[in-house]
């Protein structure tokens, strides 16, 4: 594993009520930056801090064990959450063998059976990053990136990654989806669609796919990111069944159903 980025200075401590958990530790020792704070995406009017390093390679065995130490990934940043006061955001993952759709999972991918499906090594293509912007600006409202922004968030990756690509009848370019691979986990990192095709409820077939790739495979976990307790956007997740979600502790244990979290929406 080579860092291949200079790192800015650690944040000074933030004074505030210490978390009764510590940090997950790193599975080996590795230099961490402390970034600044900044206003959490999940909770309103909280603040949220992360640690993390730069990788520009990492084995995939040794990025699934940092996933079950919190980590995720942005590019060929490796990050955790590290909140003052806070253990809000756990990993969540899906055991791929006794995972069984549900009725309204069930009707989405009969809607999207028309949908040819490839998987292959990433590959950004114009035809994609115009995909992209008109998802972020028109689904989430965002500001448009650069081809060259999105190859370094999603195309820029330090592990396995492979990418599946969703086109209609037509060829017309669907949707897309981006996940890291190894023996242990198929982790889903991001999916981005066609906003005028959201009556599909993309992200659920999605989703889907990858269980059923992860299961042809014989990976036996299916990870899809932090879990939020109190946050009605992560709520979706939980309605893959059954799931499991990392404690504070260290555990992995059993997660909740989406009854007790509401209805889903696309991720």
């Amino acid at each position: 594993m080579r860092s291949d980025a200079s790192i800015p200075t650690p944040a000074s401590p933030v004074p505030g009520t210490a978390c009764p958990y510590p940090a997950w530790a790193t599975p080996v020792k590795v230099p961490l930056t402390v970034f600044p704070e900044h206003p959490c995406s999940y909770l309103p009017g909280r603040v949220a801090t992360s640690r993390g390093f730069w990788a520009h390679e990492i084995p995939a065995g040794l990025y699934h064990r940092f996933m079950d130490a919190g980590f995720r990934r942005s590019g060929k940043l490796i990050y955790q959450p590290v909140c003052q006061g806070c253990r809000a955001c756990l990993p969540i993952r899906v055991p791929v063998k006794t995972f069984s759709p549900d009725k309204s999972q069930r009707r989405c991918a009969r809607k999207n059976a028309d949908l040819c499906v490839t998987v292959g090594p990433p590959s950004l293509t114009e035809e994609k990053a115009e995909l992209y912007r008109r998802y972020i600006t028109q689904w989430h409202g965002g500001e448009p990136q650069t081809s060259e922004e999105l190859a370094a968030f999603l195309y820029g990756s330090p592990v396995d990654t492979v990418e599946f690509v969703y086109r209609d009848a037509r060829q017309k370019l669907t949707a897309v989806g981006i996940c890291d691979i190894c023996p242990e986990s198929l982790s889903s990192v991001y999916f981005y669609f066609d906003p005028s095709e959201a009556n599909r409820s993309p992200g659920t077939y999605g989703a889907l796919v990858e269980v059923a790739y992860a299961r042809s495979a014989g990976i036996p976990y299916y990870y899809l990111g932090y879990w939020v307790d109190q946050c009605q956007s992560m709520s979706y997740k939980c309605g893959y069944q059954p799931n499991e979600v990392l404690h504070p502790d260290g555990i992995w244990r059993p997660g909740r159903g989406a009854l007790d979290v509401g209805e889903g929406v696309e991720k």
